[in-house]
């Protein structure tokens, strides 16, 4: 006998963003659950009136209570799927080359919500960060090693937002073995990921597009790089003929390892200058020294993880970014970023327009900048669109 699957009833009025095809039922949309869904399972949503709306994997202990694998209303939910849907977003990113580091997938941009794997070599780190995507763990692994190649898995699933999905942290190997950093090769230089212990799931890959960007300019300039983590942005105006690179992050682990690379790329370690120091104090440190600089990347952590963070968030993003802009020398570029998803395009936009003003700066947009084409979102999905940047000239 086939079970019916549990559903989701809406309140009158509340099917609109699904009807635009957004991933996200919030819990305050819900008039009723028919059936007793547990966390992960399947739920078909429904309008008001019956109507079918998506096929939702359900996570009772999530504000976000449904996220959507599909608008139709004949697609099984099964491990098939879940192979089409890998199949087609490594598919899309097929010529994107320069790099053997990837996102493979992008969670809901990708139809794959709360998912994300990213390539290294052969080895793929993924984040299971929601309810559905935690129902099927199992099967990752096998479909990475069958479509991607994968030799080993590695799961960074440690972030908060797990938690507010009801599921605890995790991390470790899922599949094969994983020792010590991976060696990835991006535009031609060499870095060290450390996928058990790194940021993210070991690299930022979504800056992939910025530091070609910074690599290109980097001519003869003195550049100084903020928030330098392993020192990519710092690696690259090395290898674009940098005349200097000063590197500042508080993490002397992070530090080692970007000398450790810039031996490991045959580059001029006399040339790298890497600073262990609060990013807010050295700037002005700086500024008291007189010191100026050719060009500035400013690429902070996630100062507003949530809406209930953005005003201070706001406040850090204005400092940094005004004592930046006193560093610059004239013609100077600045590439200034927020990673924070509650921080968007518009408002990052006027805090460093205001930054500017008080600065007394005159600063000329020369680019808009966003995550690299791995990053890709849908555009039903403005929320995967986290990392949004500025590249800057001063007059």
């Amino acid at each position: 006998m086939t079970s019916v699957p549990a559903r989701v009833v809406l309140k009158p009025g509340r099917e609109k963003s699904l009807r635009h095809r957004h991933p996200w039922i919030f819990s305050g949309a819900i008039a009723r659950v028919e059936g007793e869904p547990g966390i992960g399972d399947t739920v078909q949503v429904v309008a008001h009136d019956g109507a079918f709306l998506a096929s939702a994997a359900y996570g009772p202990a999530s504000q976000i209570r449904a996220r959507v694998w599909s608008f139709d209303p004949e697609e099984a939910i099964d491990e098939a799927f879940l192979e089409r849907r890998i199949a087609h977003a490594i598919e899309r990113r097929r010529g994107l080359e320069g790099s053997d580091g990837m996102r493979l997938v992008h969670g809901e941009s990708d139809g794959l919500p709360g998912f994300v794997a990213d390539r290294y070599g052969d080895v793929v780190v993924v984040q299971i960060l929601s309810a559905g995507a935690e129902r099927w763990r199992d099967a990752w692994p096998r479909l990475l090693a069958k479509l991607a190649g994968a030799k080993a898995v590695y799961e960074r699933s440690d972030v908060e937002v797990r938690t507010l999905e009801g599921l605890k942290p995790r991390t470790g190997v899922l599949m094969g073995d994983v020792k010590g950093p991976v060696q990835i090769r991006e535009d031609g230089i060499a870095y060290e990921v450390d996928v058990a212990h790194g940021q993210k799931t070991g690299f930022y890959l979504d800056q992939r597009d910025n530091r070609a960007l910074a690599r290109s300019i980097a001519k003869d300039r003195d550049f100084l790089n903020c928030f330098c983590y392993t020192g990519g942005f710092s690696l690259a105006a090395l290898a674009g003929g940098a005349n200097e690179v000063t590197s500042i992050d508080t993490s002397e682990e992070a530090l080692a390892q970007g000398r450790r690379q810039v031996t490991l790329n045959g580059l001029d370690g006399a040339m790298a200058e890497w600073v262990s120091a609060d990013v807010f104090s050295q700037l002005r440190k700086y500024r008291d020294q007189g010191r100026r600089f050719d060009a500035i990347v400013l690429d902070p952590p996630k100062f507003a993880p949530t809406e209930k963070h953005v005003a201070n968030a706001c406040r850090a993003y204005k400092d940094i970014n005004l004592w930046a802009m006193k560093l610059l020398k004239p013609g100077g570029h600045l590439f200034t970023f927020s990673c924070s998803g509650a921080v968007g395009n518009d408002l990052f936009r006027k805090i460093v327009a205001g930054a500017a003003a008080d600065a007394q700066v005159d600063l000329e947009v020369r680019r808009q900048l966003g995550a690299s084409a791995d990053h890709a979102c849908s555009i039903h999905f403005p929320e995967g669109e986290y990392l949004k940047g500025l590249w800057l000239q001063a007059a």
